[in-house]
């Protein structure tokens, strides 16, 4: 990434070109948000050319041509270009028979729709839905294994509607499955990953994408419906899920810029955070809202000689919530990317349902300005930090979806969680006024709350990352990223009318495995009396919502027989959380981020495995 010229001298050209263009991301972990190299050795060179050429690294990827894209996806595989793309699914893998039509009342059934159940985002699953008895949960044992080809993570929460499952993945694939027995009824092709839940409604499964793009997707047959690309920006995509109310989809756009800004001869930067309505059954955009009213200009030069731009950044990482009694739908943004400062990022944003008019904001961190090249130890690898605006920036974007709740006494709140370990309950009624706020932890830049916590009537359940990561020498990498296994965040009980802490239940340690780390950041799920959260050790872990103890516990790391006969291995547990419907437990495993263990696994648990 440096854009040096390129002499490659006794240095194989590979490693001289990834020592260029990819060791600053790489080989640190880049903040968290980038596999380490010996992750990405574990992809063919077809998956890694493809990343560079139309997938995840495209944008990063533009300083490079299209034959040393080539020299450095065999260099990092070991595997040549063109020899095939991996993996496939065979036949077997299939449901027997056509893909068939969903049934004529899927509602009738039980469901998980989306990314947090419900219109408000509550990540609770009713007793009717789950029917799951908080009881029989220490009796889970795996049913059935799902691997997905080629891939390094597991990151899209999987969606039940209709004895379905629609899941999408970072290998652009999007899947139904018979939810019972993880057969395959149709498989989509999306243009970039799909990291985003699928939402499901009218017969159409609605997702977005590596690229920015939203699909409507026949839900029976997996036919294209249509297709729309709702932000131009090269490093826009969609990570939250598309939240459907009343025949428009509202949608969150986020951006990788924050990653590329790093580079000293980037011009960081331009992007900014969005919420777009569409019409479900066109896909033709009625209103979008930016984050940052203003579009970037150019403001000074970096001490690399390359132009710098702002304001830019307030991504919108999570599902917006629907607040149907005041017609607006929340949404919480990330941090500023370059200078100056805007006064929407790090905030929770109502805006008016009908026509996109940001109604109120409250900021609870200004003057937050962030990006790659702050505080990563870049310099080690002879990268300067040079588009850092300010090194001692916390990072902290809401990547949490608001959550909207009932106090009692027709006294609401959005409870809403920020990488800053901070929680806090906003009154809707009230412009956003603060009505409580709890610190967790010290928060940081994979810290704090990362992807969201869960309610039920009484408590809000918040796993806390704390992940910390550190560089360390390696004898053939030079310098790597490495969790640190002693620090971790674990899970609280908050009350919702005052945010008093009710119970705390510590992280569990690592042990001797490595790599590891103890950190809590997957979103949090919940069933009556019972909590489900991961950790990036791998575990997958219930906990009685009474007092925190732990109930059940599964290690995902280890290999496993699939469904569909492809290889599959679990991995740390991060992002998306658990799905529960119908006596069935859904989880993903691999996430081949900070330094953490790869995987590539849905699975499926159900009581004593029947």
């Amino acid at each position: 990434m440096t854009g040096a010229a390129l002499i490659y001298g006794q240095v194989a050209p590979g490693e001289a070109l990834y020592k260029a263009y990819c060791a600053a991301c790489h080989d640190t972990g880049f903040g968290g948000r980038a596999p380490v190299r010996a992750a990405l050795g574990k992809m063919t060179a077809d998956r890694i050319n493809e990343a560079m050429n139309t997938g995840a690294m495209m944008a990063q990827a533009g300083l490079i041509s299209m034959p040393q894209r080539q020299i450095i996806a065999e260099f990092l595989s070991g595997g040549r270009v063109g020899s095939g793309k991996g993996p496939e699914i065979p036949a077997s893998a299939f449901c027997a028979g056509a893909p068939g039509e969903m049934p004529a009342d899927p509602w009738s059934m039980p469901h998980w729709n989306g990314w947090g159940v419900d219109a408000s985002n509550h990540r609770f699953q009713p007793a009717s839905m789950a029917k799951l008895p908080a009881g029989d949960v220490g009796k889970l044992k795996l049913k059935w294994a799902f691997g997905f080809p080629g891939d390094l993570m597991a990151y899209a929460q999987p969606t039940v509607v209709g004895g379905r499952i629609f899941v999408g993945s970072a290998g652009r694939r999007v899947y139904s499955l018979d939810a019972k027995s993880g057969c395959i009824y149709w498989v989509f092709r999306a243009e970039s990953f799909v990291r985003s839940a699928v939402t499901v409604e009218n017969n159409t499964a609605y997702f977005g994408d590596g690229h920015a793009n939203v699909y409507g997707v026949n839900a029976a047959t997996g036919v294209e419906v249509w297709k729309t690309r709702v932000e131009a920006h090269p490093e826009a995509r969609i990570t939250g899920a598309v939240k459907f109310y009343e025949d428009r989809l509202y949608v969150p756009v986020s951006s990788f810029e924050e990653g590329t800004g790093g580079n000293p001869m980037y011009e960081c930067c331009t992007f900014r955070g969005s919420a777009v309505a569409l019409d479900a059954k066109s896909g033709k955009v009625i209103w979008k809202t930016y984050t940052i009213g203003e579009e970037a200009k150019p403001t000074k030069k970096n001490a690399a000689g390359t132009q710098l731009r702002g304001p830019s950044g307030a991504a919108v990482w999570g599902s917006p919530t629907i607040d149907a009694k005041n017609k607006v739908v929340y949404i919480g943004t990330g941090d500023n990317y370059s200078e100056p400062a805007a006064g929407m990022t790090d905030s929770i944003i109502a805006l008016d349902l009908e026509s996109g008019k940001v109604v109120w904001f409250q900021q609870m961190t200004a003057g937050d300005i962030w990006n790659f090249a702050c505080g990563l130890g870049l310099k080690s690898l002879g990268v300067p930090e040079v588009n850092c605006p300010n090194q001692a920036s916390p990072d902290s974007d809401f990547g949490a979806s608001p959550m909207l709740v009932s106090l009692g006494g027709g006294k609401r709140a959005i409870i809403a969680a920020q990488k800053s370990a901070m929680v806090y309950a906003l009154d809707p009624d009230k412009k956003g006024a603060v009505i409580w706020k709890t610190k967790l932890g010290s928060g940081g830049i994979v810290g704090g709350v990362q992807w969201g916590p869960a309610v039920d009537s009484e408590k809000a359940y918040v796993a806390l990352s704390e992940a910390k990561t550190k560089l360390a020498p390696d004898a053939k990498q030079g310098v790597t990223s490495a969790l640190d296994p002693a620090v971790g965040g674990g899970l609280f009980a908050l009350r919702l009318s005052d945010g008093e802490k009710l119970w705390y239940a510590k992280p569990i340690e690592c042990g001797d495995r490595k790599p590891c780390s103890p950190a809590q950041s997957q979103a949090v799920t919940v069933i009556p009396g019972v909590v489900f959260s991961g950790s990036m050790d791998g575990h997958f872990r219930a906990y009685s919502a009474k007092d925190g103890k732990v109930i059940w516990d599964y290690d995902t790391i280890r290999e496993f027989d699939t469904v569909d006969k492809v290889a599959a291995h679990g991995g740390a547990i991060d992002g998306p959380g658990a799905t529960v419907v119908d006596g069935m437990v859904y989880v993903n495993s691999g996430y081949a981020i900070t330094g953490a263990s790869p995987g590539n696994v849905l699975l499926a648990f159900s009581v004593n495995g029947k």
